[in-house]
């Protein structure tokens, strides 16, 4: 028996991050195949030194392989996802469709990896987008540490999230307002060029965006169910990376030295916050590429008792969703999850 795991949405942004940090991290599979819609078969996608030709998921049997990373939008997730389970492999899905699901554990390794035990009610494994990915990898020290009360924040989030027509859009929008070519939104509903968009996903009723309640929910979720979220969240004219502007109250004091010091030794985290210098921080051109979750200007809010207020940044690509998949592919593989596929071939008599 060996080890084979697919890539479903392989020709996607997400989908090549993902064959990316399999390929970077040294993931101990046999095989490696990507997936995607009919008419993307045959397309090539990269692997390390290897180039893989996409394969129809419909044409594809998934009782032959132990783990499929689905990178799709929420629709195909929902259609595919159950089915490949059902057939008994494990599903690890970067969409939106099954994070809410009770059944399903929403994982972010460093922060709630024990959740992974939970996968075997439906053999699915949800993981959140960037935005609360480098939210809750901040905000869970802080929790276990002296309590987190309540989290205002801000997010500033590239146009990637919508993927790449999006990127496209901005591209084109660029370079068209410098020789007085109008904008034409189409993946937007606002020049997105030079310009912010005070709104993401749909609005709902209570006038918060579907994209806040995610986060607050999410978020809730991964760390603590008491714990207030209200989030605004921004699309700016950046292609990669999302910036938050985080306010926290504690339910116990910490200065901003003592959050200092524990955010430098937590992991996932790189704390980036040497005030004494103009640019002691980062930002989200310097994310592009990276691991790690930047947390940077780390300072006292004296507006609320016990409060702080920070600047986190991460390449949402990267960072996100991607990261998170191939994290919880290592966590199973850690547990055992895989030993039967990775045991050695029995010899011939």
């Amino acid at each position: 028996m060996a080890l084979k795991v697919a890539v479903l949405g392989a020709t996607g942004m997400v989908g090549r991050e993902i064959l990316s940090i399999l390929a970077e991290r040294g993931f101990p599979a046999d095989e490696v195949i990507a997936l995607a819609s009919r008419k993307m078969m045959g397309a090539e996608v990269s692997f390390g030194d290897a180039t893989l030709k996409a394969r129809d998921v419909d044409e594809f049997d998934f009782t032959t392989i132990q783990l499929c990373i689905m990178a799709t939008g929420d629709q195909a997730a929902r259609k595919y996802g159950n089915a490949i389970s059902a057939a008994g492999c494990i599903v690890i899905d970067t969409s939106r469709a099954f994070r809410s699901d009770p059944q399903v554990p929403l994982l972010v390794p460093e922060v709630n990896g024990e959740a992974i035990e939970d996968y075997t009610k439906r053999n699915i494994i949800s993981v959140p987008d960037g935005a609360t990915c480098q939210l809750v990898r901040t905000l869970k020290p802080l929790h276990d540490a002296v309590g987190v009360l309540r989290v205002v924040v801000a997010t500033y989030q590239s146009v990637s999230g919508e993927g790449q027509r999006a990127i496209d859009e901005l591209w084109i929008q660029t370079k068209g307002i410098y020789v007085n070519q109008s904008p034409d939104p189409k993946e937007f509903p606002r020049q997105i060029a030079f310009n912010v968009i005070p709104s993401i996903d749909d609005v709902m009723d209570d006038g918060f965006t579907e994209e806040e309640w995610r986060i607050a929910s999410e978020t809730r979720k991964i760390i603590d169910n008491d714990i207030q979220v209200v989030a605004t969240c921004v699309r700016v004219p950046t292609f990669v990376s999302v910036g938050e502007a985080v306010h926290i109250e504690l339910a116990q004091p910490m200065s901003a030295e003592e959050a200092r010091a524990l955010l430098r030794e937590s992991p996932g985290i790189l704390l980036i916050d040497r005030r004494e210098e103009e640019d002691g921080y980062e930002t989200p051109i310097g994310a592009v590429g990276e691991w790690a979750t930047y947390v940077c200007r780390v300072r006292d809010d004296p507006t609320v008792e016990n409060g702080l207020a920070m600047w986190i940044v991460a390449d949402d690509l990267r960072n996100g969703g991607a990261m998170c998949a191939v994290q919880c592919a290592e966590l199973l593989l850690n547990r055992g999850v895989f030993a039967a596929a990775l045991k050695p071939a029995a010899p011939n008599p």
